[in-house]
């Protein structure tokens, strides 16, 4: 009783105005609401002004002069400078009044000979307008700006202390913070997967949130901060919320980037202030994304600091472990990018634990697509297992994006689920890009294409070093006008020796075939050629698996030196050194190029087989290439191909049918209950 009524003062505490809770908006609203009726009198107060007065014509004192000379004045108005003359109707088309200046003195010689011109009752017909009586227009004139001007000070001092929680005209330096509370929590940890051992680690800081006296009574103390580490699009935003969804207490969720403005301090002022309202709601979570925007290292790089950035670091050092501490403050933080903060946020009492988000291995990348595939219609016999061993790298946006496109695939070509086919489509699309069906190559680059390819196949179809053949086509996807793709058995979390030097010679296999039939070279291999460079320089430099250079690290990693503590770099090795890594480097490629080009002049006729294939059937998966390989001809696997494409197709078909059959069987149960039920023969026991 005394929770929910704590609860309850403290959601009236927010809604009161003032109190920083969620009343901008509605503060807005009347705030336009007022302006629009403010502008709307004044408008229409003009609008009658105007149509209320005579028309007036400024002209010259002789053209004046000469009106009333001529009787066509009424009656004149003099105000020290300004004379106004009332014309008699119909003397000047168009205009009511003539309006000139003159020094006061001129007037006063003049004004009992201008009153002789005037009609009878001259006296009466001259109005002098004193000094002082000029005050009342000019306030009827400036009164109703400066009400304006009042009442929009009025609501622009309303909203700013409102948008501030009554921090004067400052609002700025509040943190702009989304609080997520234990109502409705959307994501759980049953909407996670693929990264186990994280959501172990996050588990326990759930029950440190929930039980913390369980932990307190034993001496310990719960963990300050949990930074997440990883790739992009590993998680970490995602478990972040599910901490929140478990926990179900409050959680505050806001981005690096919000503390930074233009003002120095602001960002300081924002973080005092979101710990001070996580202070009021403890336990609870603070979520920091994107941590490096302000968590990076002070005083490094080039140019040194940045004096809102530290400040607002400082802030933030200050508030995780200075001299107050608030143990119901969990901080969790995101980053791509550890190596760039600052140490004194990575100590212990700050960010105790360090959670590192990997990419999926195998087992997690099937997981992941059964959790996003749950929404989509699939059909019965689609093998996740399959997408996910031709997923090697992909992160968990990544899948998502997979079952997304597949979904997409499916339904732009009238299907109601979604089949295997338009998954690997879907892989293929998000790996290497669209299909260009439409790009229009000659037949010389279409066929250099193809007998590329078919060498990069031959050599994974007949290398046990290399990862087994999944596809290989000539359609172009993206940047490349052919890909072969393999299809890894396992997870590899390092490499052999024999299985750098099988990939070596499957990358340079494209280009001894361009050389051995098409008597040329082109530019296609760059892609391998580069690759491949990596790769042995790599096993010279990093893995010491060069005999000649030995295991020793010659490695030269590159890092900004914006984000570095050193500007200039001193080399590892001198020039000798160099020179033998080059060698090497060089050998290594020479070698794998060799080794390749031995393989397919041993093969020739297949890989001749493989590039007629293509040319024919642009692309072709591992069966295929296998009985082109025994001596299959292209013709052959073209019309068993036509045949299984009118099987699949008739079945698909079927299973339709019977699915309407079953869906209008059950509406027809529906709407009439009786329908199903046969009646009793005649005869029978009732």
């Amino acid at each position: 009783m005394t929770e929910n009524k704590k609860n309850t003062d403290n959601d009236r505490r927010k809604r009161a105005p003032g109190s920083g809770g969620p009343q901008p908006p509605k503060i807005r609203r009347q705030f336009l609401v007022w302006m629009i009726i403010i502008a709307s009198v004044m408008v229409v107060l003009m609008m009658f002004r105007q149509t209320g007065e005579p028309r007036v014509r400024n002209v010259d004192l002789i053209v004046l002069e000469r009106h009333l000379e001529a009787g066509n004045v009424v009656s004149m108005e003099i105000k020290d400078w300004q004379i106004t003359a009332v014309l008699a109707p119909g003397v000047m088309e168009g205009y009511e009044k003539l309006k000139t200046s003159v020094s006061p003195g001129y007037w006063e010689d003049k004004l009992d000979e201008w009153k002789q011109h005037l009609p009878q009752d001259r006296e009466e017909k001259v109005l002098h307008v004193d000094e002082a009586s000029r005050w009342p227009m000019i306030l009827a004139n400036v009164l109703p700006i400066l009400i304006l001007l009042l009442v929009l000070m009025y609501f622009f001092h309303r909203q700013m202390r409102a948008a501030g929680g009554g921090a004067g005209n400052f609002p700025f330096s509040k943190s702009k913070v989304q609080a997520n509370t234990k109502e409705k929590p959307k994501v759980t940890f049953s909407d996670v997967a693929g990264i186990d051992e994280a959501k172990e680690e996050l588990q326990e800081t759930v029950e440190f949130l929930k039980n913390p006296d369980r932990f307190r009574k034993i001496g310990g103390r719960t963990p300050r901060g949990v930074l997440l580490v990883g790739h992009p699009g590993t998680g970490k935003t995602l478990l972040s919320k599910a901490v929140a969804g478990e926990a179900g207490g409050p959680f505050f969720s806001l981005s690096g980037s919000d503390f930074v403005e233009l003002f120095v301090g602001v960002g300081a002022s924002r973080a005092r202030d979101l710990f001070s309202k996580a202070k009021e709601n403890q336990p609870c979570i603070i979520f920091l994304d994107e941590i490096d925007a302000v968590g990076r290292k002070r005083g490094a790089g080039l140019g040194g600091g940045h004096d809102e950035r530290e400040q607002t670091l400082n802030a933030i050092l200050s508030e995780m472990d200075g001299f107050e501490r608030q143990d119901g403050i969990i901080v969790i933080a995101a980053t791509n990018r550890p190596d760039v903060l600052d140490p004194a946020l990575l100590r212990p009492g700050r960010f105790d634990r360090q959670i590192v988000v990997d990419l999926p291995d195998l087992k997690g990348r099937e997981a992941i697509l059964k959790v996003h595939s749950a929404r989509v219609r699939l059909v019965e016999d689609v093998d996740l297992g399959l997408i996910a061993r031709g997923t090697p790298g992909f992160s968990g946006a990544d899948l998502e994006a997979l079952i997304n496109e597949g979904a997409l695939i499916a339904g732009g070509k009238g299907r109601e689920k979604v089949e295997q086919h338009d998954l690997e489509e879907a892989r293929d699309k998000v790996r290497f890009g669209r299909q260009k069906k439409s790009r229009v190559m000659s037949d010389e680059d279409r066929r250099m294409t193809a007998y590329h390819e078919a060498g990069h196949a031959l050599i994974a179809l007949l290398n046990p070093d290399v990862e087994p053949l999944h596809k290989v086509s000539i359609i172009p996807r993206g940047m490349a006008l052919g890909m072969t793709m393999i299809l890894p058995e396992r997870d590899r979390y390092g490499m052999r020796r024999r299985e750098c030097l099988g990939t070596l010679q499957l990358q340079m296999a494209g280009r001894v075939a361009e050389s051995i039939f098409c008597d040329d070279i082109s530019s296609g291999a760059k892609d391998d050629i580069e690759q491949a460079t990596k790769l042995a320089r790599k096993m010279v430099t990093q893995w010491g698996m060069s005999e000649k250079i030995g295991a020793v690290s010659y490695s030269d990693e590159e890092e900004h030196v914006f984000l570095g503590s050193e500007i200039s770099r001193q080399k590892k090795h001198g020039e000798k050194i160099s020179q033998q890594i080059d060698e090497e480097v060089r050998s290594f490629l020479h070698n794998a190029h060799e080794a390749a080009k031995d393989v397919i002049e041993k093969h020739t006729d297949e890989v001749k087989h493989i590039g007629e294939a293509l040319l024919k059937l642009e692309t072709l998966d591992e069966d295929d290439v296998k009985q082109i390989v025994d001596g299959k001809s292209a013709g052959d696997l073209f019309k068993e191909r036509e045949a299984r494409r009118a099987d699949a197709k008739k079945r698909r078909k079927s299973a339709d049918a019977d699915q309407k059959k079953k869906e209008e069987a059950e509406k027809n149960k529906e709407e009439d209950p009786e329908a199903g039920t046969a009646p009793a023969p005649a005869g029978s026991p009732a």
